[in-house]
């Protein structure tokens, strides 16, 4: 009998991609993949464990999938991902319900762990954190057909002091140019139009096998493909972002002037704290070499409020460097210990009525700024990458720019009397703005 395999992804991207391999595997196996978790013989949950929502939101989830085995077809239940790396024992101690553990480094044995536990052998293989992703190594996309990530690196060396991936990824590394192009050019026949690169920090790629910072070579490499319209980089640590780097998404067109520069603070103090590299006059001229480059680059970055020693003067400073620099994009989290990081020992810890109140100021100053930005993009020519048609809308689609990237950002809202398909990417003329959103015409 053939069994159905069902997989919960959580978290990040790069999450995603182990998840898509870890199906891969299964489908090579012989296993039917299939998305309703009624349905599944054997689910698996690839867990997040890096902050605290995000450890509830997976043991939740393990919770509810667990119950698919009174009300569903579930035979066996397999906790994988972030979660099962940073706990795994107390997971198999605590949470009876689990049949098998495996951490993040175990993705290439997933058909070998799937068959023990279906013999009824409870697993708990944790193991380190790395795995050879080489070429060659199954993949079912689980986005639309024409979007896929691209994971350059495993792993991160910033050791940032509210952080855990450190601990639950290991160190920094980075794929071969050659096994990156090679996925590239399958994922590209296979349909798809948008490559997204990441890593936890795509900016320091290649420095451990080439000895250099090589992402601008990589990228010249990739855009070559035929049938490629865009290309998305997605966490650019700002001290590694190269001249090189810089030259080569201003020429290549291809490559979208959209640039994901979480800084996380612009207080030179809340910065020491957090162990981050740089400067608030680094990232300034940073940012200023940018839009001097790329007059049309939309920057994204994101922020901690209610970082431990955080005061009334840091935060001003930070919300005067958001007024000040005018980010495209730009996402708010507030302080959130992590066990075992260096953070989590600091002192002068911020109340969460303070970090409420410091969230929704600087959200709200960044609404201001992200509409009056939208406004200035009215009766402007842009591609939009259709994703959808809008359910309440006749003749409106739904869609995203060069300057959107999926699942994070905004939408462009298009107004078509010609029939449109997921996957095109259309000429749209915008006539209204929203904080977030916008709206045109198809030209």
């Amino acid at each position: 009998m053939t069994l159905k395999v069902g997989i919960v992804s959580l978290g990040c991207v790069k999450n995603l991609v182990d998840t898509e391999l870890m199906l891969g595997y299964l489908k090579q196996a012989g296993f039917i993949i299939t998305n309703r978790e009624t349905e599944a013989d054997v689910l698996i949950v690839n867990t997040c464990g890096f902050i605290t929502d995000s450890k509830e939101e997976s043991i939740n989830t393990i919770l509810e999938m667990a119950k698919m085995k009174e009300t569903g077809h579930c035979r066996v239940l397999i906790v994988a991902g972030c979660l099962s790396q940073r706990y795994g024992k107390e997971l198999m101690d605590e949470m009876p319900e689990v049949d098998g553990i495996l951490g993040v480094g175990m993705v290439p044995h997933i058909v070998a762990i799937v068959n023990r536990v279906l013999e009824g052998e409870k697993v708990l293989e944790v193991g380190e954190p790395g795995y050879e992703y080489g070429e060659g190594m199954p993949r079912v996309l689980s986005t639309p057909p024409y979007t896929a990530y691209v994971k350059i690196a495993e792993g991160c060396d910033n050791r940032c002091s509210y952080c855990a991936i450190p601990n639950i990824r290991g160190g920094y590394r980075s794929r071969t140019i050659e096994t990156i192009e090679k996925e590239t050019e399958r994922l590209i026949d296979g349909g798809v139009k948008e490559i997204i690169l990441i890593a936890q920090d795509t900016t320091r790629y290649g420095i451990d096998i080439y000895g250099e910072y090589s992402l601008a070579g990589l990228i010249k490499k990739l855009v070559k493909f035929k049938g490629l319209f865009w290309l998305r980089l997605l966490y650019c640590y700002p001290t590694r972002f190269t001249p090189e780097l810089i030259d080569v998404i201003a020429s290549e067109r291809k490559v979208c002037r959209y640039i994901d520069l979480p800084l996380q603070h612009a207080s030179d103090a809340v910065l020491a704290r957090m162990n981050r590299a740089g400067s608030k006059e680094q990232y300034r001229q940073l940012i200023y070499n940018l839009r001097k480059a790329i007059p049309d680059v939309t920057l994204r970055t994101s922020f901690i409020v209610g970082f431990p020693g955080e005061t009334d003067r840091d935060f001003q400073e930070l919300l005067d460097f958001m007024l000040e620099v005018r980010f495209d994009r730009v996402g708010i989290f507030t302080y959130s210990p992590e066990e075992g990081t260096p953070a989590e020992c600091l002192d002068n810890r911020i109340s969460e009525e303070i970090k409420q109140e410091r969230y929704k100021k600087a959200m709200l100053l960044q609404q201001k700024i992200s509409l009056e930005k939208n406004k200035n993009k009215i009766n402007n020519n842009i591609s939009v990458l259709i994703e959808g048609k809008s359910s309440d809308r006749k003749e409106t689609y739904i869609g995203r720019s060069e300057f959107d990237a999926p699942d994070i950002d905004g939408r462009v809202i298009v107004k078509s009397s010609k029939k449109l398909n997921a996957g095109d990417i259309v000429p749209v003329r915008i006539n209204r703005a929203y904080e977030y959103d916008l709206m045109g015409e198809l030209t």
